[in-house]
């Protein structure tokens, strides 16, 4: 039985969650042939001001940048 743990820093919606667990069990009954109604996920939205990176609390950081190649926490460009 397949357990995934995801941390966002920050928040993200009911359907960008919705999502994200669609798309992993996908990839966990794609790759591992794991059946989807034994895999459990647990979505864990830390606070900006309880997450850190870089030696800095990402509350005190400045607003994204945009230019990802900047910001460790961007999306890549395509």
């Amino acid at each position: 039985m397949p357990f995934v743990s995801i941390r966002l820093a920050g928040s993200a919606t009911k359907e960008q969650k919705a999502g994200v667990v669609a798309d992993v069990t996908a990839s966990l009954v794609a790759r591992l042939g794991k059946n989807p109604a034994a895999v459990q996920i647990v979505i864990e939205e830390v606070a900006l001001e309880n997450y850190a990176a870089g030696g800095q609390l990402l509350v005190d950081r400045d607003a994204p940048k945009t230019d990802s190649r900047e910001d460790a926490h961007a999306v890549p460009s395509q």
